[in-house]
C-alpha cells in the first residue's frame, strides 16, 4: 500500500496539484463554489466561456434533465472580458490553484484578440479554446467542423499568447484524431475533449422541444463511454497532453480516463448535483492509489 500517492500531473509545462479540473460552462467563475468546497484542493478550474463583449446568452427555458445527463442551450452567456479582468479575477489571486481562461469568438481575429488580451494576466495559468462556435466568416460552420480551419485558427492564436494554450474539441465532428492532429500541427499545448453532444428533448403535450433553442448540448453519464472511446483514440493519434471530458462523476470514472491516456480530466455535469463532487472524486483517486500501492499517478496511463 502506497501511504501519500503523489497525484500531481505534469502537462507539458502546465504542473497541477492534481489531475482534476472544474470544466468551464459548470463552475461559474470559480467564486460561486467557495461556499461548497476549497478551491485550493483542485487541480485546476476553468473559467465560463469569455467573450470580447458580455453576452446575454439564448433565451429560456435553456437547460433540461434528461435520464442520465442534461441538455443546454445556454448559448455562451458570460460577462465579457473586461468585466472578468476588473471584478472576477481579483477575488481569484489569492487562491493557489491552477486558473485556466475558457474563450471562444465568431471570427479568427477575435480568437486572436482575445487570447492577446489574456495573456498579460499572470493568475491565469491557461488559456483554453473552445472551437465549438459558429465561424461567422464561413457562414456559420462550426470552427471545429473540419482540420483546415482547426488549424488556421489555432495558427492564428499561436503567435498572441505565450500561455499554456488547450484547445477544447467538439466530439461532432467525422474524425476526431484528425482534427486533433489539426490542433497539435498548428501549435497547440494540448487538447480537451470532449464538448457536448448535439441533442434534443421533445415536450409530447405541446409537441415542441423543450428548450427555446431547439437543440442544446448533451452531457453526463449518457456520453461517457463515446467520450471515453474518443479520448483514448486521440490519445494514440496526437504527442501533446489530452484532458477528458465526458460524464466524469465519480474516482472512477476519472481513473478510466486517466488509463485511457488522459493526463487529467475535467468535471462538468456532475457539479451541478453535487457542487463538492470534484474534492470527492480527488479524495477517491488518492484512496484507491493508496489501496492499490501505486506510488504515482501517471503509473496507471495506458498511453503508448
Amino acid at each position: 500500500m502506497a501511504s501519500d500517492p503523489d497525484i500531481s500531473v505534469k502537462l507539458g509545462a502546465l504542473e497541477l496539484s492534481n489531475p482534476v479540473i472544474a470544466a468551464s460552462g459548470t463552475f461559474g467563475y470559480g467564486l460561486e463554489f467557495i461556499p461548497f468546497l476549497d478551491l485550493n484542493r483542485l487541480g485546476g478550474l476553468c473559467t465560463k466561456g469569455l467573450s470580447l463583449k458580455p453576452r446575454l446568452g439564448n433565451p429560456v427555458p435553456r437547460v433540461y434533465e434528461t435520464a442520465s445527463g442534461m441538455l443546454n442551450a445556454i448559448g455562451l452567456e458570460n460577462v465579457g472580458l473586461e468585466r472578468f479582468r476588473d471584478e472576477k479575477l481579483p477575488l481569484l489571486q489569492k487562491y493557489k490553484t491552477c486558473i485556466i481562461a475558457n474563450f471562444f469568438g465568431e471570427t479568427v481575429q477575435e480568437y486572436v484578440e482575445m487570447a492577446g488580451q489574456l495573456s498579460p494576466l499572470e493568475r491565469i495559468d491557461a488559456l483554453e479554446m473552445n472551437i465549438s462556435c459558429p465561424n461567422v466568416e464561413a457562414g456559420g460552420l462550426a470552427f471545429s467542423s473540419n482540420p483546415q480551419i482547426v488549424e488556421q485558427v489555432v495558427k492564428a492564436v499561436r503567435p498572441a499568447t505565450q500561455k499554456f494554450l488547450i484547445v477544447k474539441l467538439s466530439p461532432n465532428v467525422t474524425d476526431i484524431c484528425e482534427i486533433a492532429q489539426a490542433a497539435e500541427a498548428a501549435g497547440a499545448d494540448a487538447v480537451s475533449l470532449v464538448n457536448t453532444y448535439v441533442g434534443m428533448a421533445l415536450d409530447i403535450d405541446t409537441r415542441k422541444p423543450y428548450l427555446a433553442n431547439g437543440s442544446g448540448g448533451l452531457s453526463g453519464p449518457a456520453i461517457k463511454p463515446i467520450a471515453l472511446n474518443m479520448v483514448y483514440q486521440v490519445a494514440r493519434g496526437v504527442s501533446i497532453p489530452v484532458i477528458g471530458i465526458g460524464g466524469i462523476r465519480t474516482a472512477e470514472d476519472a481513473l478510466e480516463f486517466l488509463m485511457a491516456g488522459a493526463s487529467a480530466v475535467q468535471v462538468g455535469t456532475a457539479n451541478f448535483f453535487d457542487p463538492a463532487v470534484t474534492i470527492k472524486i480527488i479524495d477517491g483517486i488518492r484512496r484507491w492509489c493508496a489501496a492499490k500501492g501505486i506510488n504515482k499517478i501517471d503509473e496507471i496511463s495506458n498511453r503508448k
